[in-house]
């Protein structure tokens, strides 16, 4: 037995980053699981294995069944399976598995007044000195999906429900890098499945390669309802670059002109820590002190240089020793809208911001018109068609491949 790590007195579902599965999606992902007969099935984060019992009822009683959990006093499985207590990213069994399956945590680990998964805080050292693709803040799912990869042998299959975010967000470059070395990916888009959250989740079908050769293939898929067909939208060979949904006539709209990270330099704004440590930042206005802005300054076409949201001030002459950029006329694109979408406006003032992208131009351009089309239907319905809600906000890679009209 592997025990995990000292834990709350009584840790709840949220601080181990823990979400019931439907019952409709459990019966979906099983449907995409296979093993072969006397094949070892692994469950991590179990509780009371709702996949393993769903895996044995569909097919069959010929397996090896084994479940890992973190909280013994969430441990309940039946006899016919083995249970682990233990920390699923910390433990290293004697052999491989065929199947790894499930529903993984998620969130991200740190400080309670911070951050979801407080519980497992003072581990986070661990975690990120034995996984490979931890990268930023993370998130745990995508730690247990480089786990379950790992303890899969060749030729083994991995089915799990994840936030789709993993697909488009920087932080995880290097795990899909990772996935497309290791095998075959698939991937289902299921949307927000999940009652209760505003988050759009995929299930990942992973084939471990017997052979380098094998690796590097995507297939996307689009499932709005889990009784329907799937429908395959994408086929490709695949090195771990963000996965969209692209078509032909978006691919040809992306190709149309130049792209907005060629013509522009994007920058991010200085971040709260580095302004309330500044000497010149000041808690109340004063005379050549101006308010740093924020999200809620900007609006499409328009930027509110009054309204004091962030608390801040700081003299507007002295702003280019935080960015280079303040003080100059610029583009500010917004960063932390829901959903990927473009808020853009021209700063002619130069204002300090707390937040934000900031675009440089790298030639002449029309600002009016270029903030009018930004801001348009046609960039809109292109974002949405090709991210849906595989993110909560527009990244800087979305930004930067949006095409100027010609």
């Amino acid at each position: 037995m592997l025990f995990p790590p000292p834990l709350p007195p009584s840790p709840t579902p949220e601080s181990l980053g823990r979400v019931e599965t439907p019952k409709e999606l459990v019966r979906f992902m099983v449907g995409l699981s296979r093993a072969p007969k006397g094949g070892r099935v692994l469950e991590p984060a179990c509780a009371d294995g709702p996949f393993l019992r769903a895996f044995r009822e569909a097919h069959g009683t010929d397996y090896a069944f084994y479940g890992v959990e973190i909280d013994p006093k969430a441990l309940d499985l039946p006899p016919w399976a083995e249970g682990i207590v233990g920390d699923f990213l910390l433990w290293e069994p004697r052999e491989g598995f065929d199947l790894v399956l499930g529903n993984p945590p998620y969130g991200i680990v740190g400080e309670a007044s911070k951050y979801p998964i407080h519980a497992l805080k003072e581990v986070k050292g661990l975690y990120k000195a034995r996984l490979s693709t931890w990268r930023g803040k993370y998130n745990l799912y995508g730690a247990f999906l480089e786990k379950g990869v790992r303890l899969l042998k060749p030729g083994g299959v991995l089915v799990y429900v994840v936030p789709a975010s993993f697909l488009v967000l920087d932080e995880f470059k290097e795990l899909r890098a990772f996935l497309a070395r290791e095998g075959e990916t698939e991937v289902y888009y299921v949307g927000r499945v999940f009652p209760g959250k505003k988050v759009a989740a995929v299930v990942v079908r992973f084939f471990k390669a017997e052979a380098p050769s094998r690796a590097g293939r995507l297939r996307l898929y689009d499932l709005p309802q889990l009784t329907e067909r799937p429908r395959e939208v994408l086929e490709k060979p695949w090195r771990g670059e963000m996965v969209r949904f692209e078509t032909p006539d978006l691919l040809l709209w992306e190709r149309s002109g130049m792209p907005l990270g060629e013509a522009f330099e994007i920058r991010f704004a200085a971040r709260s820590p580095e302004w309330r440590s500044h000497p010149l930042t000041r808690t109340e206005p004063g005379e050549g002190l101006v308010p740093v802005l924020t999200g809620r300054n900007l609006q499409p076409g328009r930027i509110d240089y009054e309204t004091p949201y962030s608390g801040l001030y700081f003299p507007l002459a002295r702003a280019r020793e935080v960015k280079p950029f303040y003080g100059l006329p610029h583009l500010v694109v917004g960063h932390t809208r829901t959903h990927v979408q473009v808020v853009a406006a021209w700063d002619e003032r130069g204002y300090p911001w707390r937040e934000e992208f900031h675009l440089l131009p790298k030639t002449e351009v029309d600002p009016e018109a270029l903030v009018a089309y930004l801001n348009g239907a046609e960039v809109q319905e292109k974002l949405k068609a090709l991210y849906r809600h595989l993110a909560k906000h527009l990244t800087r890679e979305m930004l930067a491949r949006i095409p100027l009209p010609r």
